[in-house]
């Protein structure tokens, strides 16, 4: 089966031999190259097309859908980790038939070597802080990540990744999850309450999907001050009013790879925070990586059609 009209309504960020095979999955192929500025502009290039392929930027709604009734199919090029955090109202469209298909785990690797990068920037002492000046060494003298009592909040396949990281390095890893894992319990993890995890650890890395707020006031009391906070979501693991409270009034520091992660750029006026504003996730081998899972799902819904 063969799409009638396959439509990427802004750039994929697919590799250039990918959007070449696209062309065999559709009778006719269109791939917008820049940013549709608005939803009425999504529906004006969806128009009859029975394929969609969506990025992360984009958000297509039920008022989107309800006005595209051709659409059988919408393949997300970025991460799928359940409905309520997806750009694509992915329980609308399931009830009028479509089928959605999302990606995973393709841009890890990069997040998990930037934490463990600026970890020991952090902790030795290497570079400048974010106002520029020579960055200290976190406990006045350079230390390892030798027995660094590090707590992972969200212990999935990115979580999971930065924990065993970490662990070949030598930090002692607690963690929080929903439930406790088997694979973790047996690396020798020790799953906590959360605001265990807060109160017994150095540096606290969240790695939660996407809207998902586990920081409020009373775990950032129990954090408590002279803690290293990492986030590597999509979004701000934290209320932003203790957050500011907590970077305003302790020696604390934070690190983000992402505005997005960050929350909200008048955090970045702090000299304790550190983001680079640049996604770390988004490496050549990822690219290629999002690239093969997104043709392997058009692969897959295309056979059964």
């Amino acid at each position: 089966m063969k799409f009638k009209k396959l439509v990427g309504i802004e750039p994929l960020e697919l590799i250039p031999s990918a959007n070449k095979k696209l062309e065999s999955f559709a009778e006719t192929l269109i791939l917008h190259e820049n940013q549709p500025s608005t939803a009425e502009e999504i529906v004006k290039r969806i128009g009859d097309a029975d394929g969609v392929l969506i990025s992360h930027r984009s958000t297509i709604g039920k008022d989107i859908l309800e006005q595209c009734p051709n659409i059988k199919y919408i393949g997300m090029c970025c991460s799928l980790y359940s409905p309520e955090s997806a750009n694509v109202d992915i329980l609308y469209a399931n009830s009028q038939g479509i089928t959605v298909k999302g990606v995973r785990d393709y841009g890890d690797e990069g997040v998990v070597e930037y934490v463990i990068s600026e970890l020991v920037r952090c902790l030795h002492g290497f570079g400048t802080t974010s106002d520029g000046k020579p960055r200290q060494p976190w406990s006045t003298i350079p230390r390892e990540i030798t027995g660094l009592k590090a707590g992972i909040v969200g212990l999935g396949k990115s979580g999971g990744m930065i924990a065993d990281a970490l662990s070949f390095f030598g930090a002692d890893i607690t963690y929080f999850a929903r439930s406790e894992k088997a694979d973790a319990k047996a690396k020798g993890y020790q799953f906590l309450p959360l605001k265990e995890v807060l109160a017994t650890s150095e540096v606290v890395i969240t790695c939660l999907n996407k809207n998902t707020v586990l920081l409020h006031e009373a775990e950032f009391e129990a954090f408590g001050n002279r803690k290293i906070l990492f986030n590597t979501g999509l979004s701000p693991s934290w209320d932003a009013e203790p957050f500011e409270k907590w970077l305003t009034a302790g020696d604390n520091v934070v690190y983000c790879d992402t505005l997005i992660a960050l929350g909200d750029k008048r955090f970045l006026k702090y000299p304790n925070v550190n983001c680079l504003q640049v996604s770390t996730g988004r490496t050549q081998q990822a690219f290629k990586r999002l690239s093969e899972k997104v043709l392997a799902n058009l692969t897959a819904y295309t056979k059964i059609q």
